[in-house]
């Protein structure tokens, strides 16, 4: 066997990386798919184009890579989080559109949770917030709003996942209903503690057990392919959250070490050890990944709208042709020019975890220009993320040596300069930055031999360049209590 297919299903594309046995990617291939956006604060994806262009690029990545069936050791398969699918056990059709993490039509139901005192429970159970963020309550909105389809779902004639699900589904051609402890972790649904469904949270929020994914074992091969357009018989072998994937890509194997991901949204997670920590500062409690030997937590902290505030200068403003064009515009002045951008375009995550606020641009004057937002917008990127490392290391007590980063905005110096300068530590950006891909792979290859150990593939983690503070820590934190003001202008904005 010479490679390791990855699936790596985002918010905004689908791709397939093919790694070789060095963790090097010998192929890519990626499709943008449809934003549907049906109302204010509603995002929905396409399940039937996700699953088209996942296994559209898997067959283009192997084509090539010039890998036959009998070359792939297995498949990994990551995804965009908390996203969710109902479908048809016997037809494999989704009911209605997927409904996206960063959709906000819950955000009533969450306060009506919130307002029965739920609250605390379902923390202390899940280790999350209850916000719309995550999938139980979009998943009660859905049996709600379809008619009969709460009825079909406690005769278990339907099927809930999340996007890791719905693909395994579909690419076993309806043969395995699957998910895995770091996706079951982000639904409301799933006891942290006990690392399996919860009775009492699945009566609270009034979801058919009978709905719910086998949670796969550790290491477990959960199926093949089988389905047209792909090699049959490839082992389904690591199933994965987007950003837990990424945190075992960066090699962050043991308590303390960190990394953020620049994607869609970033996501900063500390690997806490083989016990949850618990948050003071509204930052969520998570499965990293559970093994043989056991399940890892994480802290997480979550900003919605990082990438995404990039795409909505390019798409909504029209000020940049493609994403690549935000770095040398913003690069074409100084500063911001005293602008604020507060992309809280689907609400605020960690550590507001405020659903009703929205998107602000403060401080322009007539001297502002197209470059000054886009600087504003890579300063924000940032700001967000110095947000959740400070509320990191007070949950934490660990003062961060360094920050592992990945996704696809890292190819920005200037963004991950600023990062540097308003963290205060320094940035590594490492050689292979498709970590989260990457670390799918490594999931998938660790269940079938293909690599051996943990210490093996941290061995194959490599530095491509180090970002260092340029700025005092007075001037960081002045910047940073700016910010601060410009998001309490943004706060409690929207309502139902």
């Amino acid at each position: 066997m010479k490679a390791i297919l990855a699936l790596d299903q985002g918010t905004t594309s689908s791709r397939a990386i093919v790694f070789d046995r060095a963790g090097t990617p010998i192929s890519v291939a990626q499709q943008e798919f449809r934003q549907i956006f049906p109302q204010p604060g509603w995002v929905e994806h396409d399940p039937e184009e996700i699953f088209a262009t996942q296994r559209d690029v898997a067959a283009r990545a192997l084509t090539a890579a010039g890998l036959s069936r009998r070359d792939v050791a297995a498949v990994g398969i990551t995804n965009q989080r908390e996203t969710t699918v109902l479908w048809d056990r016997a037809t494999g059709r989704a009911l209605a559109n997927a409904i996206v993490w960063q959709d906000r039509r819950t955000a009533s139901r969450c306060d009506a949770l919130r307002h029965a005192g739920h609250d605390a429970g379902i923390r202390d159970r899940t280790g999350l917030e209850v916000d719309p963020y995550f999938s139980g309550t979009k998943l009660a909105w859905l049996l709600d709003a379809i008619p009969g389809a709460r009825a079909r779902a406690e005769r278990g004639e339907l099927a809930f996942g999340t996007i890791d699900s719905w693909l395994a589904w579909r690419l076993t051609g309806g043969e395995v209903h699957v998910t895995d402890a770091s996706n079951a972790s982000r639904t409301l649904l799933f006891n942290i503690h006990d690392l399996d469904w919860d009775d009492e949270l699945l009566a609270i929020l009034d979801i058919p057990r009978a709905l719910l994914p086998r949670i796969a074992a550790a290491g477990e091969v959960v199926g093949t392919t089988r389905c047209a357009g792909l090699p049959e018989g490839i082992p389904i072998a690591g199933l994965a959250g987007d950003q837990q994937a990424a945190l075992f890509g960066q090699a962050c194997h043991r308590a303390g070490l960190a990394k953020n991901t620049y994607g869609t949204g970033c996501f900063m997670l500390m690997n806490t050890g083989e016990r949850p920590a618990v948050s003071r500062n509204r930052l969520l409690t998570t499965v990293a990944w559970r093994r043989d030997e056991g399940a890892h937590y994480a802290l997480e902290g979550g900003v919605f709208i990082g990438g995404a505030a990039v795409q909505w200068l390019r798409d909504g403003l029209g000020i940049i042709a493609k994403s690549g064009d935000v770095g040398p515009l913003a690069a074409s002045v100084p500063d911001a020019g005293g602008v604020f951008f507060v992309p809280a375009l689907a609400g605020l995550g960690s550590p507001h975890w405020d659903p009703h606020a929205r998107g602000t641009i403060v401080g322009l004057t007539r001297g502002s220009t197209g470059a000054h937002l886009a600087r504003a917008t890579l300063e924000a990127i940032a700001f967000q993320s110095a947000e959740l490392l400070r509320a990191m290391t007070a949950d934490s007590g660990i003062e961060l040596a360094e920050l592992r980063v990945d996704g696809g905005a890292t190819a920005n110096d200037l963004l991950m300069q600023i990062q540097a300068d308003l963290l205060g530590v320094p940035v590594v950006r490492p050689r292979v930055t498709e970590t989260t891909a990457l670390g799918a792979a490594y999931m998938a290859g660790l269940a079938v031999g293909f690599w051996e150990d943990e210490s093996e593939i941290a061995a194959l983690w490599a530095r491509d360049r180090v970002f260092e503070p340029l700025i005092g820590s007075d001037e960081a934190a002045g910047r940073l209590a700016q910010w601060r003001r410009a998001v309490e202008r943004s706060r409690d904005w929207a309502r139902d």
